[in-house]
C-alpha cells in the first residue's frame, strides 16, 4: 500500500504562484509515476503532469510553459511549481502514484488539496 499527502493548495491571485508537495510512504517501486491531476467543478478529472522514475515528463497543453514537475527520490515526494495561475486552474488538485510491475499498475491517490485562483 501507498500512502499520499499533499500540501500546499491555497488562494492566489491570477497570475500569482503556488507550489504543491505530496509526500509518499509505503511501498513505493523502483519503476514508477509520480504526478498531478486535477479536478474543476462539474469536470472530469484531468492529467496535469507526470514523470516518471526514468526522467520523462508529460504535461497537460493548458500547463505548459507555467507548471514544473519535479520529484526528489530519496524523500518519495513529488512537486509542482505553478506559475502565472489563471482562474480555470481552480480546481482540487490529486497527487498520483503509479506503481509498475511487469504489466501490472498499482494506482494510489492522495486527498486532494483546494487551489483557488482569483480574477
Amino acid at each position: 500500500q501507498v500512502q499520499l499527502v499533499e500540501s500546499g493548495g491555497g488562494l492566489v491571485q491570477a497570475g500569482g504562484s503556488l507550489r504543491l508537495s505530496c509526500v509518499a510512504s509505503g511501498r513505493i517501486f523502483s519503476i514508477n509515476t509520480m504526478g498531478w491531476y486535477r479536478q474543476a467543478p462539474g469536470k472530469q478529472r484531468e492529467l496535469v503532469a507526470t514523470l516518471t522514475s526514468a526522467g520523462q515528463k508529460i504535461y497537460a497543453d493548458s500547463v505548459k510553459g507555467r507548471f514544473t514537475i519535479s520529484r526528489d527520490n530519496p524523500k518519495n515526494t513529488v512537486y509542482l511549481q505553478m506559475n502565472s495561475l489563471k482562474p480555470e486552474d481552480t480546481a482540487v488538485y490529486y497527487c498520483n502514484v503509479k506503481n509498475l510491475y511487469g504489466p501490472a499498475i498499482s494506482d494510489y491517490w492522495g486527498q486532494g488539496t483546494q487551489v483557488t485562483v482569483s480574477s
